[in-house]
């Protein structure tokens, strides 16, 4: 295959000697390639022949950013095999094949549709193919060609960065860009730009350009020293500023920028430099002026002070502009204003003894007013709502006295705040704090320090310390040691114990005899008296209770309990054990016999001689009134009464009757009624035998009986001789009653 190009001359010349190069082969008017190759493995080489190929092929050449209304022409592809007649159809593949190029398939004639652009793309790779149009089958291999795209001036120089932004300090020297002043100063002018243009071939015509800006900012150095505005300054400050608290502000300029105006201010001379200070604020550059004690205007009414600002970084190449600080002269007039009264103290501390007097003094507080009008001032104790109030305080004086009764054990120091104001401005107060300490009197006597379980051993010696007892004292030690232990005096001597002062605030409990036994006496009891040191001296008594226990040779306790007891009897815990379980049997046997003696319900016997008066015995007695369980009393209880609930009040009275002693005569001749009518009598009006008089609410006890009462009780109130008939008449069952008191009245008959 053959290709013909439009191209210039130079480029194909380049494509022949690339082709030779490749090949080794020159034919006059064509390059004629191969497909075969030779193939190196492992060291042998393999030669193939090469047979002659029909393709003559090349590369095309394509200029970009083409213009034109037509398809730019590229080549022409050729196969030996084509006679002319169109019998051959040429097939392009590849890169852009039938979009970007197009090729006649009877001619061979490749095309470009578009505009190519050698900055996206340098070159397309396509393949090419000759087939016979009526059988289809490809008359020779498919062939690989390079389409390369050839580049033209269409791009202008371009600064990628642009636009340039640089710094360059001021007053610096000539450098890469050079400045074109001398002394270029920041403070006159900081930013500059600069326009750069840069041309491709060398600035020859026909060549392209590009230009960016540069930015350039002159950066600051330190060479402008601070300046205040003005030489002199006046402040006014009222005589109630707080102390350390800021009472002015002064600030000096610099034309600099960042660190390199960054100053500091002070005081250098002037009669303030004792009563003020001054300090800087970083942010924004000023002087802070603070008041570093009080003022006073009735005693100086006006201050000077020389202030000086510097900068705190200096450059040392610019030291011949002059020193880089400045001083101005600042005069503080002291505002007179009305103060609060003054107390004469900052704090109070006074004393009073404990269980004083209400209303004795504790002390007195002094307030004056500093102004010169000097008036009157008030004076009043500020408490809190929930504080209990234990002082007053005169209003006019001052004098704080107690309004309760003081007790040092409980609170020792009480802190309370005192205000005062004048008279003729009530609403400016000061205050001072009044700390009163409360003095100890004796008046708490010595006590044991806590309880003490005392063990004497069985085997003691006599003079054998058992323990060691110590005391406490609520009150200061001033009234509390040294403590006195001794025995009472009035007391006889104790044959068992003794005690024993070891002058140190503490006393040793001793024996006095050999041998204890727990089995004759297990618990001994010191009677004991301590005293303090106070003026007057106090004391108070208390007992020791001292426990005999079994102890080994060496003194350690072995048991105190009563088991200690049977062991010595010769009794083991099995056989305790055993006697404790006979002892509970025996008892359930009685209770269980007691029991069933209670629920047998003996017959009713009544003799017939004797029908007067009988006393019928039943072996089943009720609970009384402590039994709830026996039935369900709120049937007994009346609806109306049962909301009010009322308990029984006993009273036992003091009164003693003098007893009753009757005569042997006497009990013989008085009738039975008379003499049970006489003891009813005296058991109602003897107050000092129970039942004594209470209050017992019954509440409701159901609808009274037709029957009336059948009390024998009330036989003394009516006759002796009775009409029983109508107990017949009452039902069947009181037909025994009604027989019974038939035959007494049919025997009176008769």
């Amino acid at each position: 295959m053959k290709i013909t190009s439009t191209s210039c001359i130079c480029p194909v010349l380049v494509c022949l000697c690339f082709v030779q190069r490749c090949y080794g082969t020159t034919h006059h008017g064509s390059i004629r390639g191969t497909r075969n190759q030779t193939k190196h493995i492992e060291g042998e080489t393999e030669v193939h022949h090469r047979p002659k190929r029909g393709w003559v092929w090349n590369q095309f050449f394509v200029l970009e950013e083409h213009m034109g209304p037509d398809p730019q022409y590229v080549g022409k592809l050729h196969s030996n095999s084509d006679k002319g007649d169109g019998s051959v159809k040429y097939i392009l593949t590849g890169e852009g094949a039938g979009t970007i190029f197009i090729i006649d398939d009877t001619t061979g004639d490749i095309h470009s549709t578009k505009s190519l652009d050698r900055e996206q793309k340098t070159h397309y790779v396509l393949h090419a193919q000759a087939i016979d149009r009526r059988t289809n089958k490809p008359l020779e291999p498919e062939s690989e060609f390079i389409i390369k795209v050839q580049d033209i001036n269409d791009n202008a120089p371009k600064f990628t960065d642009g636009p340039y932004i640089v710094t360059v300090p001021e007053m610096s020297d000539m450098g890469v860009i050079r400045t074109a002043l001398h002394n270029m100063d920041r403070e006159a002018r900081e930013h500059y730009s600069v326009v750069i243009q840069a041309k491709d071939m060398a600035g020859q015509v026909g060549g392209l350009s590009g230009s960016t800006t540069v930015n350039i900012t002159l950066t600051d150095v330190n060479d402008n020293p601070p300046r205040f505005p003005q030489k002199h300054y006046q402040l006014y400050v009222p005589e109630s500023a707080q102390v350390g608290s800021a009472v002015g502000k002064i600030k000096a300029n610099d034309a600099d920028t960042g660190s390199n105006a960054d100053m500091t201010y002070s005081i250098i001379n002037g009669d303030g430099v004792g009563i003020f200070s001054i300090s800087t604020d970083k942010e924004t550059r000023e002087g802070i002026l603070s008041l570093k004690k009080p003022l006073n205007y009735e005693k100086k009414k006006s201050y000077t002070l020389n202030i000086e600002g510097a900068n705190t970084h200096l450059d040392f190449r610019f030291s011949h502009l002059g020193p880089f600080k400045d001083a101005t002269m600042l005069k503080i007039i002291v505002g007179d204003v009305d103060e609060p009264p003054l107390f004469s103290m900052p704090s109070y501390v006074m004393e009073v003894y404990e269980n004083a007097k209400i209303g004795t003094v504790v002390g007195t507080v002094l307030a004056q007013d500093p102004d010169s009008a000097n008036s009157l001032v008030r004076y009043f104790i500020d408490y809190n709502a929930e504080d209990d109030r234990f002082f007053n305080i005169d209003a006019n004086t001052g004098t704080i006295k107690t309004t309760k009764v003081l007790d040092r054990e409980e609170t020792p120091w009480y802190n309370i705040t005192v205000a005062a104001s004048e008279n003729d401005n009530p609403s400016l107060l000061s205050h001072v704090t009044v700390g009163i300490r409360v003095l100890d009197v004796n008046d708490n006597p010595p006590e044991l320090a806590r309880e003490y379980d005392i063990v004497v051993c069985e085997n003691s010696k006599p003079g054998q310390v058992i323990h060691t007892i110590s005391a406490t004292d609520k009150d200061d030690f001033a009234n509390g040691p040294r403590f006195n232990f001794f025995l009472d005096e009035h007391l006889s001597i104790n044959p068992n114990f003794t005690l024993k002062d070891n002058e140190d605030n503490t006393a040793s409990i001793l024996t006095r005899r050999r041998r204890f036994s727990r089995t004759i006496q297990d618990v001994y009891y010191l009677p004991i008296m301590i005293s303090d040191g106070g003026i007057p001296s106090l004391s108070s008594s208390s007992t020791l209770t001292i426990r005999v226990c079994a102890c080994e040779r060496d003194g350690r306790v072995r048991t105190c309990h009563a088991e200690a007891f049977l062991s010595s009897a010769g009794l083991s815990t099995g056989a305790l054990i055993a006697i404790l379980l006979c002892v509970v049997i025996l008892l359930a046997i009685v209770v269980l016999f007691i029991t069933l003696r209670r629920s047998k319900k003996e017959p009713l016997i009544i003799s017939e001689e004797d029908v007067r008066e009988n006393v019928v015995t039943y072996d089943d007695e009720g609970g009384g009134e402590e039994d709830t369980e026996a039935f369900d009393i709120t049937a007994l209880r009346n609806p109306s009464a049962a909301e009010e609930l009322k308990y029984r009040r006993d009273i036992r009275p003091e009164v003693k009757l003098t007893p009753r002693h009757q005569t042997l005569s006497t009990l013989e001749s008085i009738d039975v009624q008379e003499f049970i009518k006489q003891r009813l009598a005296e058991a109602d009006l003897d107050p000092s035998v129970p039942p004594y008089d209470s209050l017992q609410t019954y509440a409701y006890e159901g609808q009274r009986s037709e029957a009336g009462s059948i009390s024998s009780l009330d036989s003394a109130t009516t006759q002796s001789d009775q009409d029983y008939q109508y107990l017949g008449d009452w039902g069947p069952e009181f037909k025994t009653l009604a027989e019974l008191y038939g035959e007494i009245e049919s025997e009176r008959t008769t």
